[in-house]
């Protein structure tokens, strides 16, 4: 890793500490500031390690999830702008399925998959999600069918970031998996502060879950690509 490479991710960390410290404080309005700064550390990272690989689909796809999730972060800021920036962390979950799907061995055809076997690894995802559904489904109101498809596409994410396993190396499967449910952790949590009931301290758990979630994502991508073959 080059010196001048980790600057950026010296960028992520100081400004992720630095939004979770505006939250303490109360302080939404200088979080204009740090917040957005966040994943652009992130995205200047991965963008300057995977230079030699910037015209593949798969550097192309994971820094897509990185713009969109930019602009989530950016339309969250405004509260009336709620559906805008889920709209972008739903772009933001399918470029990271892409990418997921590209960063393993070839997949296995459809008529070789065990989808009972898969339902059962998966299970305790989609028990989670319907979980959170169940509670927070009285109170969406308009936004019932917009949720459900975004549950659908982030238990996706998910799902496809589980089934890596031993379809890469172990240091990128593991790294990827965490983040990927860390991300779903922090959308629940999320979900269930807005609709559901207020969550002491919701948002240093989400902005903490959600930054470790992204590092371990990018981790997991660079460790696919410096070791593309299985151990």
């Amino acid at each position: 890793m080059k010196k001048k490479d980790i600057l950026w991710l010296y960028l992520f960390l100081f400004a992720a500490l630095t939004d979770i410290a505006f939250i303490l404080e109360g302080n939404d309005d200088l979080r204009f500031f740090s917040k957005p700064l966040i994943i652009l550390g992130l995205a200047a990272y991965f963008y300057q390690i995977t230079r030699p690989i910037s015209s593949t689909l798969l550097a192309k796809s994971i820094l897509g999830a990185l713009i969109f999730s930019w602009i989530g972060d950016v339309l969250l800021l405004w509260d009336h702008l709620f559906i805008y920036g889920i709209g972008a962390f739903l772009m933001a979950h399918i470029c990271y399925i892409i990418g997921f799907r590209i960063a393993q061995k070839a997949p296995d055809s459809l008529l070789n998959v065990n989808f009972i076997k898969s339902f059962f690894y998966n299970l305790p995802i989609y028990f989670l999600a319907a979980f959170v559904f169940y509670l927070i489904n009285p109170n969406l109101g308009t936004l019932k069918i917009p949720v459900i498809v975004y549950i659908i596409v982030i238990v996706s994410m998910v799902t496809i970031a589980r089934e890596r396993y031993g379809k890469c190396n172990p240091a990128s499967f593991w790294q990827i998996f965490i983040g990927a449910f860390l991300f779903f952790m922090s959308d629940g949590i999320i979900a269930m502060n807005r609709f559901y009931q207020p969550i002491p301290d919701a948002g240093i758990i989400v902005m903490g879950t959600y930054t470790v979630a992204q590092l371990m994502i990018i981790m997991g991508i660079r460790s696919h690509i410096l070791q593309p073959k299985m151990n």
